[in-house]
Formats: C-alpha cells, structure tokens, sequence
C-alpha cells in the first residue's frame, strides 16, 4: 500500500510491514502480545457453533486462536484491505473451510449478507479519524445479531500526561496521532449512542490495552 487513505495513519501499512506484521507487533511489544492476544481470545468465551466476523483480520492470527474454540459449525469471515495480508491469510486457513477471507475497506458502508454472533476488531478502529471510527461501527451494527456481542481489543482510556515517561515515550513514537485522541474517549458511552450496552472490560499490559465487550441491544437493531 503506497498511497494512504488517511496520510497519520498507523494501521495503514506498506508491503514489508504487512507481510511483516506479526514479528513487528512482537517486537513493539517486547514479546508480550502473543501471550495477551491469547487471553483476549480465550474472555471473548467464544461458542463451538459461533458465527464470528474478525474486521481487520491481517494475517489471520487472532483468526486461528478463534478457531480453535469452534465446532464444525462454527464459522470466521476475516476482512481486511490489504492484498499482502489476504495471501497470507488464505494460506494459513487453505485446509479449513470455516474460515474464509473478504477483502474489503472497514470504513465505508458494506454488505456482507449475514449477520453474525461475535465481532472482533482489534487494534484496528485506533487509527483511524474519529469522525471514520464512527462509520466502521455502523457496519458493525449492520452485522450483528440482536444480542450479538462486539469486542474492541484495542488501547485503554488513560491520560497519557500521567503515564510513566518510559511508556509516554514508546507510545508516542510507535503510535499515529490517531490514537492519542482515541484513548481519551469514552468509549461505553459511544457505543450506547448505537444501541449498545452490558459492557465488560478486561484490561491486559499494565492496564493499557483493554477487550472492551458490547452487547447490541433491540435499540441497536436496524
């Protein structure tokens, strides 16, 4: 991806971090994000016959942890804009046909022709403009059952002012200018704003990481 849809971004990736993306995320995270993806995954209490859309799904990681919880009734739809990240993808789900992989743009309107249990979206929403958040939820909205559940694996809320000067630095170098205004939101009360609500966090990595739980209401239904 030379040409960025939205120029601060920092999901946005070019070829060599996509292909690259799981031993970058490692090493931003100084080894720690296989370990709490594996938790975030294992509170998301998914069932053997879910129906699970994975919005910004990349390589397929979080999608093999997911699996591993699923009958063979159970089913993951990954979408994701890139194309590096569909070829790696399709490879690592090749021999198994509940999963399967939609290239497609999380920001505008979409059709996926289903609707689904669970709905992940992680470290995805953060890097993009507040106002293009706001269309991605309406597309999860779309998509989810009544009393589907929606979980944001993503940043906490913190003030960065009162983070400690070593985690400050690390996060103001690594992250987009997005989510500086990402952590500060109330993000339980956006959500109810879409007929969400019995929320549930789980908070990982010092507390700044969070699997924040959603549940969609009637009010949420369209």
């Amino acid at each position: 991806m030379t040409n960025k849809i939205y120029p601060d971004s920092g999901v946005e990736l070019t070829p060599f971090i996509a292909k690259n993306y799981d031993s970058v995320m490692n090493a931003a995270s100084f080894g720690l994000y296989k370990g709490f993806i594996k938790k975030a995954i294992k509170n998301m209490a998914i069932r053997p016959e879910d129906h699970l859309l994975d919005l910004g799904c990349g390589t397929g990681r979080n999608a093999a942890l997911m699996a591993g919880y699923l009958s063979e009734k159970g089913k993951i739809t990954g979408v994701d804009l890139s194309e590096v990240m569909e070829k790696q993808f399709n490879r690592k789900f090749k021999n198994d046909p509940r999963v399967s992989f939609v290239r497609q743009r999380a920001d505008i309107p979409f059709n996926l022709g289903e609707k689904f249990d669970k709905i992940l979206i992680s470290f995805v929403i953060h890097g993009f403009p507040h106002e293009v958040r706001l269309k991605v939820l309406e597309n999860v909205v779309s998509h989810l059952k009544p009393g589907g559940e929606f979980f944001i694996l993503d940043f906490a809320e913190f003030n960065m002012a009162e983070m400690p000067a070593f985690h400050r630095f690390v996060f103001k170098t690594i992250e987009c200018k997005y989510a500086f205004d990402f952590v500060e939101r109330d993000w339980k009360q956006i959500l109810s704003g879409y007929g969400f609500g019995n929320f549930k966090e789980t908070l990982y990595m010092k507390k700044y990481v969070r699997l924040l739980k959603a549940v969609k209401t009637e009010a949420g239904e369209k």
